[in-house]
């Protein structure tokens, strides 16, 4: 009997706790018959203001020193002082305007016109290596300078960078990186036939050098020294506190590009990788040397005018959160360099991250958009310098594909299209009409232009996210450069708390809860006793067992 007792009592108690837990509804779960509780209040987080509009006069159309620059609706547009300096050179613009940069006055030598046709053809360009979010001996948690890719997200990188003059943070308050030193490593323009010269001062604590990728250049430079950036053929390694310069006469013209070729199966990775374009030879010619962070060219050269409206530099690229932490956990090169050549395996590698122009969205809304007025024509300069294919899709037009790789394509075969497939290392220019036809364009508004690899629209896993811009028309953009939405609030969007996961994607246009963060639903307070009943007597009867079975074996 007393084994048939304790058996009904452990059967009860089973019995007991099973009804408790089917009372127990955890998140995510369905359970008919029991009302769900509405959801949990979430808190936004601190929201980022938009766009800061810290300088709205550098968007006006102007001159400065000599130079004209375009009106740029960008929230944050490149400082027309700077522009200035990228066109005339550091050598040329005057000192006023100089000392409003952070530009070395040898970054950008222009010397002699070799061709007399009013444009100078000796141009001599001076690249230092910048670290971006890197580790701090101040302090576990800084990260400096302090490179943003969206709301709280700070990878590590490596950039090339123009000659900087002074520090590499904005004030000596702020650990906020000049806008000089940025993702993406910046974009280089010289005109076809210019004796160029590009020194590498490498300022990082890592060898490091430079290949021009498609660009025409000699195997040995005027020095019988090797050329080409590839230590393994060409020339030894560019060490830490050394430079190099490497020279070239372009022959050809197209959009090219130029990178690291130390480890390149890593340094490529970490951003040490930009687009090289050879312009046109016209007469009075004076190129924008560099466009930092690309987007809009705000002084185009001769040949691009006579065809386009606005030009864009599009860089894409995807970042594996891994590869790009392990230069915050140390400050010893070797251990650095140890874990990124030795420990990290490339082949592994995943990509967390999306960039477009060294931004991923929001901050795209910023300044990478294409920004277009009706019945014009866009000259898009669009670069893959990721380790991903690229399926790049505009809505609300077919842009024609007329270079590849810098090369015209026939004109009879060019290709119209809304999916552009974009091989790593590849470049694609890109005519975007306006016309309002049904076929180039099917009127104005705010297009998105994005991946179509569904991963390059995501930050971590969160979408919106990557590197989502959009084709928007001048009559679709606020007084400061934003888009005018008309659908789902993006304040969100520009909070870390989104991007942590922490935030519901539909919370602020879901005023029902309906979609909201699902809370707990806990034991009503007699299943708790119940609940807790069952596991004493459950406890009890397994103590006197255990006790029964002791005694019997003494």
């Amino acid at each position: 009997m007393l084994r048939i007792a304790k058996g009904l009592f452990f059967l009860l108690a089973a019995i007991a706790m099973l009804w408790c837990a089917e009372r127990y509804v955890p998140y995510g779960s369905v359970a008919e018959g029991l009302n769900i509780p509405a959801s949990e209040p979430v808190k936004i987080g601190k929201v980022e203001r938009s766009c800061d509009d810290q300088n709205p006069d550098w968007r006006d159309q102007q001159v400065v020193d000599g130079v004209d620059v375009d009106r740029s609706n960008y929230c944050e547009p490149d400082s027309p002082q700077s522009i200035a300096a990228f066109v005339k050179g550091t050598n040329r613009v005057s000192m006023s305007v100089l000392m409003k940069t952070a530009l070395s006055p040898d970054a950008i030598v222009k010397g002699k016109d070799l061709d007399g046709d009013g444009d100078p053809d000796e141009i001599h360009i001076r690249l230092e290596v910048m670290e971006l979010n890197g580790n701090s001996t101040d302090s576990d948690e800084l990260l400096v300078p302090e490179y943003r890719i969206a709301p709280g997200i700070k990878p590590g990188f490596w950039v090339f960078t123009p000659k900087g003059r002074g520090m590499s943070t904005r004030t000596v308050d702020t650990i906020e990186a000049v806008p000089l030193v940025r993702m993406p490593s910046p974009v280089i323009r010289v005109e076809q036939g210019d004796k160029v010269k590009i020194t590498l001062e490498n300022t990082h604590y890592l060898p490091h050098s430079i290949h021009l990728h498609g660009v025409d250049h000699p195997y040995v430079d005027s020095n019988g020294e090797g050329n080409d950036g590839v230590p393994q053929t060409s020339e030894t390694m560019v060490m830490p506190g050394e430079s190099r310069t490497y020279e070239f006469q372009p022959r050809q013209t197209g959009s090219m590009a130029y990178h690291c070729h130390v480890q390149p199966a890593t340094h490529i990775l970490m951003g040490l990788i930009g687009m090289l374009v050879v312009e046109e030879n016209r007469p009075n010619n004076w190129v924008q040397t560099f466009n930092v962070g690309g987007g809009h060219v705000r002084h185009s050269s001769k040949g691009v005018k006579q065809d386009y409206d606005r030009e864009f530099d599009m860089q894409y690229q995807g970042v594996d959160k891994e590869l790009h932490s392990l230069v915050q956990k140390a400050n010893d090169p070797r251990l650095i360099a140890q874990s990124i050549n030795q420990k990290y395996d490339v082949t592994d590698r995943e990509a967390d991250y999306f960039l477009l122009n060294g931004r991923s969205f929001p901050y795209t809304l910023r300044e990478s958009t294409v920004q277009v007025k009706p019945n014009s024509k866009v000259k898009l300069r669009v670069f893959n310098a990721g380790g991903e294919a690229l399926a790049l899709h505009s809505h609300g037009h077919k842009a024609t594909i007329t270079h590849y790789d810098g090369v015209e394509h026939n004109p009879i075969a060019q290709i119209t299209r809304d999916v552009y497939s974009i091989a790593p290392a590849q470049r694609l220019d890109l005519m975007l009409s306006t016309k309002d036809d049904g076929l180039h364009a099917y009127g104005e508004g705010i297009w998105l232009i994005h991946d179509h690899f569904e991963s390059g629209i995501t930050s971590n896993g969160m979408a919106p996210g990557g590197g989502v811009s959009a084709i928007i028309y001048d009559k679709y953009l606020n007084k400061m450069g934003m888009p005018k939405t008309q659908g789902v609030d993006v304040s969100p969007y520009f909070t870390k708390e989104f991007y942590e996961g922490d935030y519901p994607v539909w919370e602020l246009s879901d005023p029902e809860g309906v979609f909201g963060k699902v809370a707990k639903v806990l034991p009503r307070s007699l299943d708790i006793i119940i609940f807790g009943l069952s596991l004493g007597l459950a406890g009890a009867f397994m103590i006197l067992f255990f006790r029964e079975i002791s005694s019997r074996n003494e």
